[in-house]
């Protein structure tokens, strides 16, 4: 039973952004909720814009009850051109992929996105030249293939006002300055040179304006081969070792070419390793790391995970939630990337070893090795602007692909592979392992990640700074002929108000202390843990039914925990990686000096609040992370009102500020994926159909303690 609403009395149009053009639009369009497997919705009318694809209901309308979290650029229900995953029409019960051209056209819309929220439309109730135009253009716009400068990135930086916050700290890598600013902060100037060799990029397009290479290293070595072979610095670390990286020569050439390219190779080898002084390891990613093409294929298996349309699809999957897991291969790659990370992070801090990072084109994995290395070993990396500046210089101006990565254009789906994302999950695990480590929270990175998909920021949009640069030159729409002034993704004003910017710095940051002369020993913060972890891995059980043992804990928020002792630990670490892994783990953590993650088995985790924000059924009400951290800044905010009654009885100055976030008053009524599941309903499980239940033991049981779940819920503060 469908229950319609009242017809909305005025009418409601889509919030367009400077340069957004309406294409087409149906009214009359019912959107489904997707929570249950009812037929409950609301009707509103279906819009398709060069920027987004839009659902505007009465509710739009008005501007009650927003939450404190909002996006200012992309609403709830937009979704841009670029974050559309695949869509599929629904013909007589039946879904088919949409792609092309239409002979007919279906009766129910559904929209995967790759933020991965799934949108349900049903289009019998819209007049059939509205279907028409309204699929075909969806379809068109946001699944064929386009040209660069068809982005709405250009339309945008035409058209908008030149008007945002000019006080950005992040480093952008452009000028030469830059550079070497990072030279001295790192004391890598010694031993290392920033070059402009590649001014007016003479050398190579693939290859940044400037960049840094050992000091040895001649002009003409890196012109003869367009950079390739050459050494690029990344990182000194603080007892000189460097972290580099280098472009590999094309495996398949002719005897003559590539005894030339070797001899070339030991010559450069011979300038940077220098035993015993200056010692060299050298490590082909290509060899000891997944390829693209497997990081491609686990996070589409991944992915298909979440996309669940309805209650009754995700409590018939949860039953296989540990093996469907397993099989996808995401988590393991996730753990094998952070294994190399601890590898080279050895060999910098124990072995005093520079470490040179060797791949095709050195712009995918040995950005990911690179910056999960510098996160792992350079505390500046780890506030937020360090962590901005980080991946402006390895992604960004180091000539990550993204506009093939992310296949922005639709050109080419071979191209594509979620590397920046895959480094994201990296950095979430270390971040959910070492919380007081981190200035920014999971939040932010979530938000980062979506920013992957929003193309009114140049930082994602471009394959390298010669192709950002070349495409800079345009018409203005106000008729000034000059360069296009697009946005940086790091000025968030312009996607959040202050009060939402508030949820992406984490108020539990353990600030680096300033060093206090008097006093000879510095205070160094402490974090009790368990001692070394296990060398040997946890026996897969040869019981292939443990699902019987979990099925009393439905909802996938306990996923961490039991994950990582179903997943296959390959390889085990060398005995001195393991002593290094082992001797760490078992000291007191400094929040800002080395910090190693933890690897071994179940700590390998789902990221909860990027993957199962939008599935209500995986939600905690009133537990979870942000549970905790409530209850921490209630105490954070006694103990200041202490500290300010002792000053005013001493007339002393306050010591300083909680960072006060809002919304966490009413902890109890939060989801534990907040902030993206404000103060959603309950979502109550469905009866399930037979079938799903008929293979598990104590089924009354079962039903018994459906009502405990609940109860737990509320206690979990």
């Amino acid at each position: 039973e469908i229950h319609i609403k009242e017809p909305i009395e005025k009418e409601v149009n889509p919030h367009l952004l400077p340069g957004e053009l309406l294409l087409c639009e149906a009214s009359t369009v019912y959107k489904y909720v997707q929570e249950d497997g009812s037929n409950r919705g609301t009707y509103g009318k279906l819009v398709c814009t060069n920027f987004k694809i839009s659902f505007l209901d009465d509710d739009s309308a008005s501007d009650d009850n927003e939450p404190q979290f909002k996006n200012k650029i992309v609403g709830e229900n937009d979704i841009t051109l670029q974050c559309v995953d695949q869509i599929y029409g629904v013909y007589d019960e039946k879904k088919k992929l949409l792609t092309g051209q239409l002979r007919k056209y279906p009766e129910k819309l559904i929209i995967y996105c790759k933020d991965l929220r799934v949108f349900n439309f049903c289009l019998r109730y819209t007049k059939e030249e509205e279907v028409k135009r309204i699929v075909s253009g969806i379809v068109h716009h946001s699944q064929t293939p386009k040209l660069l400068k068809r982005l709405f990135l250009f339309s945008y930086a035409s058209a908008a006002p030149n008007n945002t916050d000019g006080r950005n700290q992040t480093v952008m890598f452009e000028t030469l300055e830059d550079w070497r600013d990072e030279l001295e902060r790192t004391k890598g100037n010694v031993k290392y040179k920033a070059v402009t060799t590649n001014e007016g990029y003479r050398v190579s397009e693939r290859l940044p304006l400037y960049f840094v290479v050992p000091i040895c290293i001649s002009e003409e070595s890196i012109l003869k081969y367009e950079g390739r072979g050459i050494p690029i610095w990344c990182w000194s670390c603080h007892n000189g070792a460097a972290l580099l990286k280098m472009s590999a020569f094309p495996k398949e050439q002719d005897d003559s070419t590539s005894q030339m390219q070797k001899a070339f190779l030991d010559g450069i080898y011979k300038t940077i390793s220098k035993p015993p002084y200056e010692l060299l390891k050298v490590d082909d990613l290509s060899s000891s790391l997944p390829s693209l093409q497997d990081i491609q294929t686990a996070y589409t298996k991944f992915k298909q995970l979440f996309f669940i349309d309805n209650s009754t699809d995700f409590w018939a999957t949860d039953v296989k939630w540990f093996s469907l897991l397993e099989s996808t291969n995401w988590l393991e790659i996730i753990r094998r990337v952070l294994k190399k990370a601890i590898e080279v992070a050895e060999c910098l801090e124990i072995q005093h070893t520079n470490v040179l990072l060797i791949e095709e084109n050195a712009t995918d994995l040995c950005c990911v090795i690179s910056s999960l290395v510098q996160v792992m070993m350079d505390s500046y990396s780890r506030t937020k602007s360090g962590f901005q500046s980080l991946i402006q210089k390895e992604w960004v101006i180091g000539g990550h692909g993204f506009l093939d990565r992310c296949n922005h254009l639709r050109k080419s789906d071979k191209e594509e592979a979620p590397v920046f994302l895959l480094l994201l999950n990296c950095v979430w695990q270390l971040v959910q392992q070492y919380p007081p480590a981190f200035e920014f929270t999971e939040t932010y990175l979530t938000v980062l990640s979506d920013s992957l998909y929003v193309p009114i920021f140049s930082t994602f949009f471009f394959n390298s700074q010669h192709q950002r640069d070349t495409n800079k030159s345009g018409e203005s729409l106000k008729t000034q002929s000059g360069p296009f002034r697009f946005l940086t993704v790091w000025d968030w004003s312009v996607q959040f108000d202050p009060k939402a910017l508030a949820f992406l710095n984490n108020p539990l940051y353990a600030e680096k202390p300033k060093p206090d002369r008097s006093q000879r020993k510095i205070a160094r913060f402490k974090h009790q843990r368990q001692l070394s972890l296990p060398l040997t891995q946890a026996k897969p059980s040869t019981k292939r039914g443990f699902f019987r043992e979990e099925t009393d804990h439905l909802i996938k928020n306990i996923l961490g925990k039991r994950i990582g002792k179903f997943i296959n630990s390959s390889d085990e670490p060398p005995n001195s990686l393991r002593e290094f892994y082992d001797s760490w783990h078992s000291k007191p953590v400094d929040y800002h000096g080395l910090l190693l993650p933890r690897i071994d088995g179940p700590e390998i985790k789902v990221w909860a609040q990027r993957y199962l924000r939008w599935i209500p059924e995986a939600q905690l009400h009133g537990g979870g992370t942000i549970a905790t951290t409530a209850k921490i800044l209630d105490l954070m905010e006694e103990v200041q009102s202490l500290q300010v009654k002792m000053d005013e009885e001493h007339s002393q100055a306050v010591s300083g500020d909680v960072h006060s976030v809002p919304m966490l008053r009413n902890s109890a009524r939060l989801s534990s994926l907040f902030p993206f599941a404000l103060l959603q309903r309950q979502s109550v499980k469905p009866a399930l159909p037979t079938s799903t239940w008929k293979d598990l033991e104590d089924e009354d049981d079962l039903v018994k303690r459906d009502d405990e779940f609940v109860d737990l819920s509320g206690d979990m503060l």
